[in-house]
This record gives C-alpha cells, sequence and structure tokens, in this order.
C-alpha cells in the first residue's frame, strides 16, 4: 500500500513537472527549465521599436502621475517646475542603470535570476530572487488596486448608484464597493498572463497609441476648467531654504524608486533584443522622456486641482476624476469613462510587464522542475489578490514610504549585479556553467553561495537600516535620515564598493582582464552535462560522469583567442 501510494505521488508530481530538456541531473533540474534558458535566435523579437513601445505603454500609469503629483501636495510641496526637474533627474538617472543591467540580459540572452547567479553563487541567487519576486507579488496587489480604482470610476460612469453600494467592511480601512472593483480588475487580468513574453509586446503597442491620447484630454480638461494653464503654473511651493533642497532630493528618489524593480530584471525583456544594441538606445531616450511627459501631465492636472477646488492639491489623478463625475452630465461621465478605462488599460500593461512576468521568471528560478513563467504570474495574482494594498496607498507618505523601502534591497542587488559584469568579471560569462551544480564550477563558490555577495548585499541594506526605522515613524538621528533620503544611491555605492574590495584582493574565477563579451556565440546550447561533447564525459550507462575541467579550459581558451583576435 505505501508503495502504491509513493507511485501516485510520483505520478503526479510528474504530470506537474514542466518539460525539461534530457539528460539533466537532479541538481540541474532546480536551476534550468525552458524559460530559463538562454533565449534561442527564434524568439529574439525585440526590435528597438518595440522597446519604445514598451516604456511609452509603461510611462503612461497611474503610479508615475502619484509620484510627481506627490511631490507637490503636503505641508513641504515643491512647486510644478521643481517637480519636473525632479523628475527628469531621476528618470534619466534610472535609464542609466536600465541599461546597465538590460545589457547583460541583451548581450547572453538570459533572465534576471540566471544573471545573480555569477555574482551570488548558483544556490544563493535564490535569496536575491526571491526577494524580487515577493517584491514583484505586493507590487502587483497595488497596481491591481489602482486598476480597481479605474473599475470603480468606470462603473460610476455608467451606474451614479454604484458609489452608494452597502458596505459589508465596516471595520476596515476600504468598502464593499472598492473591493469589488479590485476583484473584477484583478479577474479581468488574468487572461492576459497567458500569453508568452516574446509576444505580449502587442499589447504594448495598442497600449502606447491609446493610453497617451486619454491623459492628454485629461491634461487638457483640467486646464479647461482651471480656466487656463496660467493660474496653475503661478502657484509656488510651500517648502523653502533646506526644505525645499531634501524635498528635491526625496523627489528624484522616489521617481528612481519607481524604477527599483524594472532596474534589476530588465534582462527579463532585454534578452528577447534581437540585437544588443536593439535595448539600448532606445530605452535610454526613451525612459526619461517618456516618463517626464507623463509626469508634467500629472504634475499640471493635479495643480489644477488646487485652482478648481482651492486647498492641497489632489496627488491622485483618479480622486480628481471622481470628483469630475460629482454633478456630471452625459458627456462628461461618458469622458471619464474613456479616460478610466484608459488608466485601467494602462494599469494592466504595467502589471504584466513589472510585475507578474517579473515574478513569473523569478518563481521559476525557485522551483523551476514545476513552475515556469505562467504558472508563477497567476501565483503572483493570487498573491496580489490576499493582500492588503489599500493600506499602502491611504496617503501619499506611506506611498513614498513603500517606494524607498523597496529600494533599500533592491539597490543592493543591483549594486552587486552591476559591479560584478562590468567592473569585476568586463562583460566576460561562462552560460554554460550558470546552469552547472558541479562544485568545479566557477560559479559554485562555496556550497553554492557566493559569501562575497552576501557580504556587499548586506553591507548595502545597513547603511540603509536605520533610516528605515525613523521613516516608519521610529525617532533616528538626523544623520541617518539624510543618508536615507538617497537611499538607492547609498545602497547601491555601498554594496558594489565591497563587492569591488573584496574581489580585488580575494579574486574570483572566470573573470577577464580585457573587456570581453562572448554572447555572440551563444545560439541554442543544451545545459544538459556532456552535451555537444563539450561537457563531461559520458558513462557507458548513459549518467554524466567526472566534469572535465581541463574540456572547459580549452574551449573557453578558444572563445578568448577568437575573441581577443577582433580588438
Amino acid at each position: 500500500m505505501e508503495r502504491l501510494k509513493q507511485s501516485k505521488a510520483r505520478y503526479y508530481a510528474d504530470k506537474l513537472a514542466v518539460p525539461a530538456e534530457p539528460g539533466l541531473t537532479n541538481a540541474q533540474l532546480m536551476l534550468t527549465n525552458h524559460d530559463l534558458k538562454p533565449v534561442e535566435p527564434e524568439r529574439r523579437q525585440w526590435g528597438p521599436w518595440n522597446f519604445v513601445g514598451f516604456w511609452i505603454a509603461d510611462s503612461f500609469n497611474i503610479n508615475t502621475w502619484m509620484i510627481s503629483s506627490s511631490m507637490i501636495s503636503g505641508d513641504n510641496g515643491i512647486s510644478w517646475w521643481q517637480s519636473w526637474l525632479c523628475v527628469w533627474i531621476g528618470y534619466t538617472i534610472a535609464g542609466v542603470f536600465i541599461c546597465m543591467t538590460g545589457r547583460i540580459g541583451a548581450q547572453y540572452h538570459i533572465s534576471f535570476p540566471v544573471v545573480c547567479r555569477a555574482s551570488f553563487g548558483v544556490w544563493g541567487s535564490l535569496w536575491p530572487v526571491f526577494n524580487r519576486a515577493a517584491m514583484a507579488c505586493i507590487w502587483y496587489g497595488v497596481q491591481s488596486w489602482i486598476g480597481g480604482q479605474c473599475v470603480t470610476l468606470m462603473l460610476r460612469s455608467i451606474w451614479t448608484k454604484y458609489t452608494d453600494l452597502p458596505n459589508s467592511f465596516p471595520s476596515s480601512s476600504t468598502k464593499t464597493r472598492d473591493y469589488v472593483s479590485f476583484f473584477l480588475f484583478w479577474f479581468c487580468s488574468l487572461p492576459a498572463i497567458w500569453f508568452p513574453v516574446h509576444k505580449i509586446r502587442h499589447l504594448f503597442t495598442v497600449k502606447a497609441y491609446f493610453v497617451p491620447a486619454a491623459g492628454l484630454t485629461f491634461f487638457i480638461w483640467a486646464i479647461l476648467r482651471a480656466h487656463g494653464i496660467g493660474p496653475i503654473v503661478h502657484q509656488g511651493g510651500k517648502a523653502h531654504g533646506s526644505a525645499l533642497g531634501w524635498a528635491m532630493v526625496k523627489g528624484i528618489m522616489s521617481s528612481i524608486a519607481n524604477f527599483a524593480t524594472l532596474i534589476v530584471n530588465d534582462p527579463d525583456f532585454a534578452r528577447f533584443a534581437k540585437k544588443p544594441k536593439d535595448a539600448l538606445w532606445s530605452q535610454f531616450f526613451t525612459i526619461p522622456l517618456g516618463f517626464a511627459v507623463t509626469s508634467f501631465i500629472g504634475i499640471i492636472v493635479s495643480s489644477s486641482s488646487a485652482v478648481i477646488y482651492g486647498g492641497t492639491p489632489v496627488w491622485n489623478p483618479l480622486d480628481l476624476l471622481g470628483r469630475f463625475l460629482d454633478g456630471a452630465n452625459s458627456g462628461e461621465r461618458f469622458g471619464v469613462f474613456i479616460i478610466a478605462a484608459a488608466f485601467a488599460l494602462a494599469q494592466l500593461g504595467t502589471n504584466i510587464a513589472a510585475n507578474s512576468v517579473s515574478a513569473g521568471t523569478d518563481l521559476t528560478a525557485l522551483l523551476p522542475r514545476y513552475l515556469n513563467i505562467r504558472r508563477g504570474g497567476y501565483i503572483c495574482a493570487l498573491v496580489g489578490l490576499v493582500m492588503c494594498p489599500w493600506n499602502l496607498l491611504s496617503t501619499s507618505n506611506n506611498f513614498t514610504t513603500y517606494l524607498s523601502a523597496y529600494s533599500v534591497f533592491l539597490s543592493s542587488i543591483a549594486g552587486v549585479m552591476i559591479c560584478d559584469y562590468y567592473i569585476v568579471r568586463k562583460g566576460y560569462l561562462q552560460i554554460r556553467d550558470l546552469y552547472s551544480a558541479r562544485k568545479s564550477s566557477p560559479y559554485y563558490y562555496t556550497f553554492g553561495f557566493s559569501w562575497r555577495g552576501y557580504t556587499a548585499y548586506i553591507c548595502g541594506i545597513l547603511i540603509n537600516i536605520v533610516g528605515f526605522v525613523g521613516a516608519i515613524g521610529k525617532k533616528v538621528p538626523a544623520g541617518a535620515t539624510y543618508l536615507y533620503n538617497l537611499n538607492f544611491f547609498c545602497g547601491f555605492i555601498v554594496a558594489s564598493g565591497t563587492y569591488y574590495l573584496l574581489c580585488r584582493f580575494l579574486p574570483i574565477p572566470a573573470t577577464s582582464d580585457v573587456w570581453m563579451e562572448v554572447g555572440d556565440e551563444i545560439r541554442n546550447p543544451s545545459v544538459a552535462y556532456g552535451a555537444d561533447g563539450d561537457r563531461d564525459a559520458v558513462s557507458s550507462e548513459g549518467s554524466p560522469d567526472r566534469y572535465d575541467a581541463k574540456v572547459d579550459q580549452d574551449e573557453e581558451a578558444g572563445l578568448r583567442e577568437r575573441k581577443l583576435g577582433s580588438f
């Protein structure tokens, strides 16, 4: 009977397993599947204009509006042009980081979880990947909640009595009406998770045309209701002196924090680029331009609310659209419906791009034998459903505090990754070894963990941890608060600097003395031991035998010689 139960469990386990390359060991089955392998040429379908459309589409989302407009709200609000300056600076810096991490994916056609293995170890990479996956799941819920507010506006535009829906959550900080809208948006988003990554570029193309048009319509409508742009732009900020300086610093850091997740996981998309340069200039120019335009619209619209209604500017554009519905005629309700529908599409695209695909890729790396990007995306959606995202969006202060906390962890990961690739290894990676669980692999380090990577990662977090405690309401020294206001830079610089020093005095294997990217050698490599005759010898029983380090060294030497000959 016990043997029968075990056979049934084995049967169902095998049914749940995702397809894998033949010849993989059990350890390798925990490191690779189809979604984790380097992208073969047939799936490299993203050209430069696909990346332009992707970032234009991604820039037009409510989160971007809220970040820029939250800078002008509150007691230490800054003026509209100061807020816009922060946006330009912040997103330009973010664009540089995006291109740096995206280059790795575009060159070697590997995703963020695989890139992490070079600096954190084949098993040590699981914690940064889990960290990123958990945050993506939380962020999915936040974006879905905002999308639910769009659904509320759409339903209110059709049925004005929807606002009066009885509330069965009297002790909660949300209402039944809002939760129903949240669930509707969440449920309608599920089909979009089904499509493979290299095909969802068409969703961003549609979004890139429809959403900016709706945002421009909202922009013009708000100016008209404020009786021109003059009264809007002549409003001054409330912050002065050092308070103004630090408010602008926080604004810049909030813009970068908005990209904290995308900075580390841009390889998830860049790996589908036809050529490495397709993911370079298209991203570098489109990111600051697209997000600056969207933020300008958000800033002006938010500033217009102070002219129209008086008092503090409304930092959430959906709240302002809700005010537009009060006493609106049928034409105005139709306008709100179209704008809200466009915002809902914007949230859907952003959730897919920044969260479900990223979380799906990360969760795949955590359990590749049973998860792929599609299954991981649905797990992400489930986590986003059961969390309480409305608590993070109750005030602009809560929102920016969450963004800052988000940066504390991801900036350290980005610092280690970028330093490892650009400074320590000089662009050189041994791709098959990133999927090897053998102790002789250069990325195995100590039991699969790189203590150098983890030491640098922890140091990058520690520099910000006291300031983070202060951000959540505890009393801390002023110096810690000032450091925390620069949280992404502090974490990045400390982590990357620590990693460089450790690798400088305690060198790691598989590095190059000159700049040498060998990604153009990658076609459709097999990662099984003994594949293509350039790995382990295979015993007569068909199982992998001893790892032949000399074969690997000869292969890599040949690659070096061919590559160096082109310099």
